[in-house]
């Protein structure tokens, strides 16, 4: 059986962090899939379309990762979807205690669904979508936060 582990998020917009988890996670399952998970009631900077479409360019180069979009609860998709994982990157500890009440509840919802935390890479862990949106917003550069498929768009947009 082939392993799948998802790796939800709402990547407004994916970044060079998202990236690295990817990257690392893709080495240990057959298939990771990226799920842009999207509350219609949240405020966005992209649309989930656009979101979809840059994910999609950014991830173009990682052969097992796939991309899926999904509204509702993630532990469902995941249940539906007979994966055996999610993937969470962990920038801090504030990160981890969030992160691990989060894991407990969906323990509850399916036992044979397994959260393994990734630490972000010491480069990218101070880069998160709110630090990146302000990096637009005044102007900075993105190169080293987002993948390059997602600076015009975003710059478009400030």
């Amino acid at each position: 059986m082939m392993s799948l582990a998802v790796f939800p998020g709402s990547f407004d917009p994916i970044t060079l962090g998202h990236l690295d988890i990817l990257s690392r996670a893709s080495t240990v399952f057959d298939e990771v899939r990226i799920l842009l998970v999207h509350n219609s009631r949240k405020q966005t900077l992209f649309t989930v379309e656009e979101r979809l479409q840059q994910i999609k360019e950014a991830v173009a180069h990682l052969p097992k990762v796939t991309v899926d979009s999904h509204e509702g609860l993630t532990i469902q998709y995941v249940t539906d979807h007979q994966g055996q994982a999610m993937i969470r990157g962990l920038r801090g500890t504030k990160d981890f205690e969030y992160e691990m009440q989060v894991a407990a509840i969906n323990r509850k919802f399916n036992p044979n669904v397994e959260t393994l935390f990734l630490a972000t890479s010491g480069e990218f862990a101070f880069i998160s979508s709110t630090i990146v949106k302000e990096a637009a917003k005044y102007k900075q550069a993105l190169h080293e936060l987002v993948p390059a498929s997602v600076i015009q768009p975003l710059q478009d947009k400030f």
